[in-house]
């Protein structure tokens, strides 16, 4: 076979290493094709340029990487991408020892040809390396029974935190049961609390790209902001790691989760969030501090918010703080939420239920007059980000009104890649990328009930069910009244979601041992920390 056996050497070492998936069989096939002896040269140039093209068609299906379709569907939205970001992704790909390593390896398979018939140990792997797969996943499928976290069947208490229902068979029946149930899951909103002295008003921040392995990554897990939060969910999926389906999911929070499919039809108009805290007499509103023209984001809001014709609070006149991975302007978000706010209580007049998404975080920014990577400055940015919501706290202290902030991230940055993905990439849903940290800041408590530092921990598998139901036990029972319940009271008991991430071509169930992978190809395979 020639150099083609560099080629499937190379298969294999991606294989070891879980970068790839091969389809055994067709390699054989084509290693077989490759050997059958031709006498005219046009047929053995024929050959070599149909064994390029199907090679790299082959290798390309066995990838990690998203189906050709999807990458071909993607390539408008990449088109918008800035210069200086397109740079920046192509240093992420492309490292030095991708041309020297190759290099060395050619060198040493020259030498080596020469005394050792290569073709027959290429062969031989590709026999051998199938039958070691196939007897662990053998292996594997004998324990998947026991491989398996808690997933939950219903809203209720005492079915959501059960543990057990829904956890059995294979993986297949694990997925399809976890949507079965989740079709069931409702949360219904309180009437808003009648006192109009315990009134607050609810700003729920949207952030995109921010998870805890992010702040492990920049060290800054134990954030100031963090520690000054009334409640902090640890273990929190946002079942998404893009922005556009992430939105939908959290402003259908009141529903249980649906497939990735589901989030393109039209859902009950109970599913809403906004249209429940609108039924509960809030004044539902949203802003951005960024255009939202990408990928339609603006769209997305405006027909998932709940309300008709709903329109983007101005930021007009605001000084641009960055510029965006497609150029655009961002303004920053405490001049963007400062003026809102103190706009809202100059007006005066009853609660109002904010909708703000910001993409500070988003990769690709840049900084102005600044050299850094979106990578470097992501730590800055971050430093900026959390800076500018703790500053936010102090104008809505100062204006008199009483508030909830709702903190919840979009998806993780993937900061450090996972196994198959470069850093950035998040066309597999991880729970690196989506464990978020959520927390909710409740500001103009009585003195009495403020305790900064001993925030309400929820350690259970949550997503946005539980924070909707949070949302609605403050609104029913203000906790801004001086004899109101105590603040853990809120927390108990809030609706369990195991952890599914979904995607257009991905699926990631979370196991007691970690997490499994439902490939484009429709097969399982265990995740890689």
């Amino acid at each position: 076979m020639g150099f083609w056996n560099l080629y499937f050497i190379a298969k294999l070492g991606l294989f070891a290493r879980g970068s790839i998936q091969p389809v055994w069989w067709l390699n054989v096939l084509f290693a077989l094709a490759l050997l059958v002896p031709l006498r005219q040269r046009w047929q053995r140039v024929a050959r070599q340029v149909a064994a390029v093209l199907a090679g790299a068609a082959l290798l390309y299906h066995e990838s990690n990487l998203p189906p050709f379709g999807y990458v071909l569907r993607q390539i408008p939205a990449l088109a918008t991408f800035s210069p200086s970001y397109m740079l920046e992704l192509a240093r992420r790909v492309f490292t030095p020892a991708m041309v020297y390593v190759p290099l060395l390896v050619i060198v040493v398979y020259a030498i080596v040809n020469r005394w050792v018939r290569v073709t027959t140990f290429v062969l031989l792997a590709l026999i051998v390396f199938p039958l070691w797969q196939g007897m662990g996943t053998l292996i594997a499928k004998s324990g998947q029974g026991q491989n398996v976290a808690a997933a939950n069947p219903r809203a209720d208490a005492e079915a959501a935190n059960a543990g057990a229902s829904g956890a059995t068979g294979s993986y297949d029946e694990q997925l399809a049961a976890f949507h079965h149930a989740e079709q069931a899951r409702r949360m219904a909103f309180f009437p808003a609390d009648k006192d109009p002295e315990a009134a607050f008003d609810i700003i729920v921040i949207h952030i995109c790209s921010l998870s805890w392995d992010d702040l492990d990554v920049v060290n800054m897990r134990d954030n100031a902001l963090f520690g000054k939060f009334d409640y902090v969910f640890k273990n929190f999926s946002s079942a998404a790691s893009y922005s556009g389906p992430a939105a939908i999911r959290l402003l259908r929070a009141s529903c249980g989760q649906e497939p990735h499919q589901g989030l393109y039809s039209a859902a009950p108009q109970e599913c809403h969030v906004f249209a429940d805290l609108a039924a509960a007499g809030y004044d539902v509103q949203f802003m951005m501090n960024h255009n939202g023209r990408f990928d339609d984001f603006i769209g997305t809001i405006q027909r998932e918010i709940g309300r008709a014709g709903i329109q983007p609070q101005s930021t007009d006149g605001l000084p641009p703080f960055m510029r965006e991975f497609d150029g655009s302007q961002l303004v920053n978000d405490y001049d963007a939420l400062a003026r809102w706010y103190q706009g809202v209580a100059a007006k005066g007049g009853g609660p109002v239920a904010l909708y703000y998404n910001t993409v500070t975080m988003h990769d690709g920014n840049r900084l102005p007059n600044n050299n850094m990577t979106s990578l470097q400055s992501y730590p800055v940015r971050l430093t900026r980000l959390l800076g500018d919501i703790d500053r936010l706290t102090e104008v809505i202290e100062h204006s008199g009104r009483k508030a909830v902030i709702v903190f919840v991230p979009e998806h993780g940055a993937a900061l450090r890649g996972d196994a198959g993905q470069i850093s950035g990439l998040r066309e597999i849903p991880t729970p690196r990328i989506i464990n978020v940290p959520v927390g909710v800041k409740l500001v103009g408590l009585p003195a009495a009930k403020a305790a900064p530092g001993h925030a309400v921990s929820i350690d259970t598998p949550t997503s946005y069910l539980a924070l909707a139901q949070l949302m609605s036990n403050l609104v029913a029972n203000s906790p801004f009244k001086p004899n109101g319940p105590a603040l853990d009271q809120y927390a108990h008991d809030l609706p369990q979601t195991r952890l599914v991430g979904e995607n257009e071509n991905t699926v990631t169930l979370g196991t007691t041992s970690g997490y499994v992978i439902h490939t484009p190809e429709g097969v399982w395979m265990e995740g890689k920390p």
